[in-house]
């Protein structure tokens, strides 16, 4: 009796649906984001206004470097709940490296990113190695991560001043800083790594399927791992943006963004179940929700009613997103 051969898994370097899918996406995406500012152009006299681009642009990149990992761990049917903590984590390492001894900032950075990365490296190798679902498993990293910055800093906020401002302030003579041209190079090579190499195929094909990858011969586990170490790496990054962003070092920052970073994929069509995303794509979905806030922000809307509508949004995004798919399936 001969074995059978193990199953074939195709890996394409194509999104699925093909070009017409994504320039539908693209066009779907744009289309919203351009309503809202009419919107709230119509709205608000000050929104149209070179301070509102600049100050859109210069809040997102924290937001935006978070979701460009968590659309990669979406992508492989994961989920990271603990991205905002380890934000915090990362932040809070910095500050006592700048603040308590005296480190300078090319000293401290690579320890902060080095913890986030640590920490992205120990959510994939729990959740893979033991078998326990992500979600479960990057819960308990929210709550170790958020704890460890607290007891790092003694719930105190770090104040660091001009030595990190630089990074999250303006270029002078130019409308962005350094944080947001940095996100936007983070984009950039997100979106390369996804779709133009095989590590990016494997993601997609992981969440896809990942019984049969296995089955072709594919080891699974690596490639998890290294996603979720990507996304704890990012959270450092992330760290460093919001702490030059604000001068100060905060344990209590970035509570809930976990939520704002799941909302920008799934916004920019990042299925939850796994196998689609991109990450230009979660780019647009940061720009709507940072749009959108910033619109509410700017009519006098209240933080309840902002929740609300921003919920809302999500909804409809998961809604709309149903209902592509059966339009894909049906064509």
């Amino acid at each position: 009796m001969t074995d059978s051969p193990a199953p074939v898994v195709e890996i394409s370097a194509k999104p699925r649906g093909g070009l017409t899918y994504s320039v539908f996406q693209y066009a779907g995406l744009l289309g919203v984001l351009v309503l809202l500012v009419l919107i709230f152009s119509l709205m608000s006299n000050n929104f149209l206004s070179k301070q509102t681009l600049v100050t859109v642009a210069n809040n997102i990149p924290d937001l935006l470097v978070i979701s460009v990992g968590m659309t990669l761990v979406l992508i492989i049917g994961g989920i990271d709940l603990s991205v905002g903590s380890l934000l915090a984590l990362s932040s809070a390492v910095l500050g006592v490296c700048m603040v308590d001894w005296g480190w300078p900032l090319w000293a401290a950075v690579p320890v902060c990113l080095g913890v986030g990365a640590l920490c992205g490296m120990l959510n994939g190798v729990i959740s893979v190695k033991a078998g326990i679902p992500s979600f479960i498993v990057t819960l308990g990293m929210l709550e170790m991560a958020r704890g460890s910055a607290y007891l790092l800093t003694d719930s105190q906020t770090k104040y660091i001043g001009s030595s990190i401002e630089w990074i999250g302030v303006p270029v002078k003579g130019f409308l962005f800083s350094p944080a947001f041209l940095l996100a936007l190079v983070i984009v950039a090579v997100g979106q390369y790594l996804l779709t133009r190499t095989v590590f990016g195929r494997y993601c997609v094909a992981i969440g896809t399927n990942a019984e049969a990858v296995r089955m072709s011969g594919i080891r699974t586990a690596p490639c998890s791992i290294i996603v979720f170490t990507i996304s704890g790496l990012l959270c450092g990054l992330a760290g460093v943006m919001q702490t030059s962003r604000l001068s100060t070092a905060d344990p209590n920052a970035a509570v809930g963004l976990e939520l704002s970073a799941i909302a920008a994929c799934v916004i920019g069509g990042t299925s939850l179940m796994g196998g689609r995303g991109s990450v230009i794509n979660t780019f647009f979905g940061v720009l709507i929700i940072a749009v959108l806030q910033t619109g509410l922000a700017q009519i006098g809307a209240t933080d309840p009613i902002k929740r609300v509508i921003t919920g809302a949004v999500i909804i409809v995004a998961v809604l709309l997103d149903a209902a592509r798919q059966r339009w894909k399936r049906r064509g």
